[in-house]
């Protein structure tokens, strides 16, 4: 990704506490928008210094459109979108809060297709593009009290394979990795460590997502990648 210009999403998540490095390690110019600035703190306690002064941090909500489109705007291009922004959240559907249920979308859903379409104007103009989204196994594999998570992810997918069939014929590409059970502070707090050594880690994600978001990817269209780990 050496040169290229990288809009990278949920970077300072717990995904992407293992991923950004490995995109830092790639030599992109690394644009990552945040919520809080104690997130981008949290950051900067697993990166070099001099990584660290790479990254074009920008202060936005990814729920609002506006706030994507500046983003792009002040990135001047977007060569690469890896987007790690999501969450989960459980309960059984008959008691599960309607509220919930559109923040998953907003979450995992609705931020996703603002991202790529704004990066994919971008792609479009300067003729080069690679999308990477995070899907989740739940997005295939549904199970119980994960039904709105489920449905998300499963858009998900459906938004960046759909973009795959649109960019056919262009230097463009859109892929979705889909992890299992990722190992994260959150994920442990919330499930316990016991089985923590089989969930798959973050870093061994962002080594499939920098290679889908690479140019030696360019005959990789609209593949939902699992990443599952040991489970």
């Amino acid at each position: 990704m050496k040169g290229k210009q990288v809009l990278l999403t949920g970077g300072t998540g717990g995904l992407g506490l293992g991923v950004t490095p490995t995109v830092l390690a790639q030599g992109g110019e690394v644009t990552i928008p945040y919520r809080s600035p104690k997130d981008v703190e949290r950051l900067k306690g697993v990166i070099s210094p001099a990584d660290f002064a790479r990254i074009q941090f920008i202060q936005a909500d990814l729920g609002e459109e506006a706030a994507v489109a500046n983003i792009v705007s002040r990135m001047g291009r977007v060569d690469v979108l890896i987007h790690l922004v999501g969450g989960f959240s459980m309960g059984k559907t008959h008691e599960y809060s309607y509220s919930d249920w559109q923040q998953q979308l907003d979450l995992n859903l609705n931020t996703t297709f603002l991202t790529c379409k704004y990066s994919l104007k971008s792609m479009v103009e300067n003729g080069y593009g690679r999308i990477v989204t995070v899907g989740a196994r739940a997005g295939v594999e549904p199970g119980g009290l994960l039904a709105a998570y489920s449905t998300a992810k499963a858009g998900v997918i459906a938004l960046t394979k759909a973009i795959a069939n649109e960019t056919k014929g262009t230097n463009i590409t859109a892929n979705i990795v889909l992890p299992s059970t990722i190992d994260t502070p959150i994920n442990r707090e919330a499930m316990g460590a016991e089985n923590a050594d089989k969930w798959v880690k973050p870093e061994s994600i962002g080594q499939v997502i920098c290679f889908l978001a690479s140019e030696a990817a360019k005959d990789i269209r609209g593949a939902a990648i699992p990443v599952y780990g040991s489970c």
